[in-house]
Formats: C-alpha cells, sequence, structure tokens
C-alpha cells in the first residue's frame, strides 16, 4: 500500500504497525561523529514519549529521522510502517504532509500574518478551498485556547500563545503523530507548562505525540521516558515497567 493511501489518517492503519520503529538506526556526520549509534526503539500508535537529554546527546538526531528530515547511514527507519530510506522524495513528502506534524522551539510562524492564516496556510497541499481552509484553521484555534485571538499577528501574541499557534498548525491537518522538539525551551515556567498540558490533551485525544525536550521535569509528566545519552538510549521506562511487572508475576 501506498504512502498516500495508508497515510491520510489514524484509521487507515493497521493496528499492529507501530507508528515509530528504529532498527540497529546509526547516524554518522561527516569526520566520524556518530550522532547515533546502533539505536532500537519503538513506539506505538497513541503513545505520548518524551526523548530526554542534554545538548549533543543525539534527540534532536531522533527527531530529524522520525521526521523524515534526515537518514540514516546504517539501520533501519520505518514511521507507520513504511521503510523511509526506501522512499522516493515524493513519497517523503506525501508522509510528512498527511501523517506528521512538526512544533519547534522557535515557533516559526510567519511575521506580520494573522494566526488564522498562518494555521491555514497548513492545509495548502491538501487542495481545500481557501473557505474550509480558514474553517478548519478557526477551528484548531479554538481546540488550543485562541478562539479570541485568531486575528492577532506574532507581535501582538505572548510567547506561549505564539506556540499555541505553531501547535494549531502542526494540528490542523489532523496527523496521526505530532513532532514537538524543545516545545517549551523559549517559554517561561507558566507558559511551559500549558503548552504541555496542551499536548497531553491532544495525547488523550488520540494523537501519538514525541516530545524532544532536555527538560527533565516536563519529560517527568510523560507517560513514557527514554533517555538518550552520547548517541545511544540509555533508559527507557517502558523496559522498566515490563521488567517489574515480570517480577512480580
Amino acid at each position: 500500500m501506498s504512502v498516500r493511501e495508508e497515510s491520510g489518517g489514524r484509521e487507515g492503519f493497521r493496528e499492529t504497525v507501530p507508528a515509530v520503529e528504529f532498527v540497529g538506526v546509526s547516524r554518522v556526520h561527516p569526520g566520524g561523529v556518530r550522532a547515533l549509534d546502533g539505536v532500537d526503539l519503538r513506539v506505538e500508535r497513541g503513545e505520548m514519549v518524551a526523548i530526554v537529554g542534554p545538548s549533543g546527546s543525539g534527540k534532536s538526531t531522533v527527531l530529524n529521522l522520525v521526521g523524515t528530515l534526515d537518514a540514516p547511514t546504517e539501520g533501519t527507519v520505518r514511521v507507520f510502517g513504511h521503510d523511509v530510506g526506501a522512499l522516493d522524495d515524493g513519497a517523503l513528502s506525501a508522509l510528512r504532509a498527511r501523517s506528521l506534524g512538526f512544533v519547534f522551539q522557535r515557533f516559526h510562524l510567519a511575521p506580520n500574518v494573522r494566526a488564522v492564516d498562518d494555521v491555514a496556510d497548513g492545509l495548502l497541499y491538501t487542495g481545500s478551498p481557501a473557505r474550509v481552509r480558514r474553517t478548519r484553521a478557526v477551528e484548531a484555534l479554538t481546540r488550543v485556547g485562541l478562539a479570541d485571538r485568531i486575528d492577532h499577528r506574532p507581535h501582538e501574541l505572548s510567547g506561549g500563545q505564539r506556540q499555541r499557534v505553531a501547535i494549531a498548525r502542526a494540528v490542523v491537518g489532523a496527523p496521526a503523530l505530532l513532532l514537538a522538539d524543545e516545545p517549551t525551551g523559549a517559554l517561561d515556567t507558566a507558559s511551559g507548562a500549558a503548552v504541555m498540558d496542551l499536548l497531553h490533551e491532544l495525547h488523550r485525544d488520540g494523537v501519538t505525540v514525541l516530545v524532544i525536550t532536555h527538560d527533565r521535569e516536563s519529560a517527568a509528566l510523560a507517560p513514557r521516558r527514554v533517555e538518550v545519552r552520547d548517541g545511544r538510549v540509555v533508559a527507557d521506562s517502558a523496559t522498566v515497567s515490563v521488567s517489574a511487572r515480570e517480577g512480580r508475576s
């Protein structure tokens, strides 16, 4: 089945196919720097996972590989069953457009563009009429608590509100997997907590959420935490939970 056939929404995926699967994945940069070294990782559909580690640990490389923004040097990366290393540019674009949503630390909002228009632009690839795009943008902004800010431009919004606009833009196309790269890194404590609450709400609604962070407090609130250091997975709370259950049986 092609990416275009299988990536249109959460209902289309086979129940047994994980959202993300790394098998022996390494990423070696020019000069021999190993950003990742033999990583095995599986994220089931509907999970919320925090990938946590210090700067240079390899966590951002995990996000780039899951988001099909980079390719592994060794091993296999599968996103919803698709081996991303075997996909051509058109298929990769289709996978990103139909299945993935991105939230970045620095928001990446278009300057001097109203929130509703910025979010609606996230649907340009669908070919939907402008009226439909606007309606869905308003719905997404309402979902993130910005119904009264749809006509505001970035300079008229607080940092937390700008990140909410970015989240609305990421989810307006109903992606099956939301990738959040340091979503609280540019925010104060209160705004950061509100953004994390929103990500948890999206997770409860059935979206698979992968959060990349160095903030251990934020990571501790995720149902599952994977710690990366020196390019390797050094701890996984899911493994600990399984071991604990086996020990009690």
